[in-house]
């Protein structure tokens, strides 16, 4: 038994004769009858009286019964199914790391969203490392990698922007008169870095020790807005990438340059290799990869 069978019977069931039912599928009726004659073999019950007029049985009245919520589930997968494969519909779970936030990935979203609005775009913040183990587990179709080594054996990757690091201080800090500062100046203020599980935690730590130090941490967060603050309250000196400090209104914060620094913000949005990728997801990575490129 196989979906055909079913609306050839039901079709039947619905006009009480082969011949119309064959001129409203488009078949010829001794191929109608054959299937209908094998289903009643299949079922081991008659489904059609065949006397003067043809009618419904009992069993054949219990099997359209069903054969009609079959052949609409069929229907709903068939529309479903399409919806998806047009993107009508689906889900993409996205991760990014807190001290991004969406900052470098809004228009992107809200581009795709505006073209796809019934697709759902879950967005998880947390660190870096976090993400790459929820693109390598399946719990996250995409993620917004920081400064890590990926390994290509495992992920695709598209990189999407390099930013530097920048020093923010509040503006009493007699540092706050300088134009452009390097890190190794730094050695003697508190720092309110980031979390142990970001890597530019790891990228900073490394830059100061090339410059001879290890910095004072006095606080550590994984929310820019809260390393804002705490450099407004005077606790200490923080590093964040260009973009979030160039937009920081605060007057009393002070956004600072870095001289010979190699410390960038390196993001690149990663997926995993030899996976497939549900249909709204491959066509958010086409889309960001054409903006990136353009």
């Amino acid at each position: 038994m196989d979906i055909r069978h079913l609306e050839y019977f039901s079709e039947v069931a619905r006009q009480l004769s082969f011949t119309k039912a064959a001129s409203t599928l488009h078949v010829s009726q001794p191929s109608i009858s054959k299937v209908i004659k094998n289903l009643e073999e299949e079922l081991g019950v008659p489904l059609f009286y065949r006397s003067k007029h043809l009618e419904l049985t009992d069993a054949g009245k219990a099997v359209l019964a069903n054969a009609k919520n079959v052949l609409k589930a069929f229907d709903n997968l068939t529309l479903e199914l399409t919806d998806i494969m047009e993107l009508k519909k689906g889900e993409i779970k996205i991760g990014i790391p807190p001290i991004i936030g969406a900052a470098f990935f809004s228009n992107l979203i809200s581009r795709f969203k505006d073209l796809y609005p019934l697709i759902e775009i879950n967005l998880t913040e947390v660190g870096s490392k976090e993400i790459k183990r929820g693109v390598e587990d399946g719990s996250l179709d995409i993620g917004l990698i920081c400064n890590i080594p990926i390994k290509k054996e495992n992920f695709e990757l598209v990189r999407v922007i390099k930013d530097p690091l920048m020093m923010i201080v509040h503006s009493e800090n007699p540092l706050a008169s300088e134009k452009s500062i390097d890190l190794a100046k730094l050695e003697k203020e508190p720092f309110i870095l980031y979390r142990e599980d970001f890597t530019l935690y790891d990228r900073i730590i490394e830059e100061c020790a090339s410059k001879g130090f290890e910095p004072k941490i006095v606080c550590q967060s994984s929310q820019k807005d809260f390393m804002i603050e705490m450099v407004e309250a005077k606790l200490g000196v923080a590093l964040l990438p260009s973009k979030i400090c160039y937009k920081i209104n605060t007057p009393e914060v002070k956004a600072i340059p870095l001289t010979n620094s190699n410390i960038n913000l390196e993001l690149a949005m990663v997926w995993k290799k030899n996976m497939y990728l549900p249909f709204s997801v491959r066509e958010f990575i086409s889309m960001s990869t054409e903006v990136i490129e353009h």
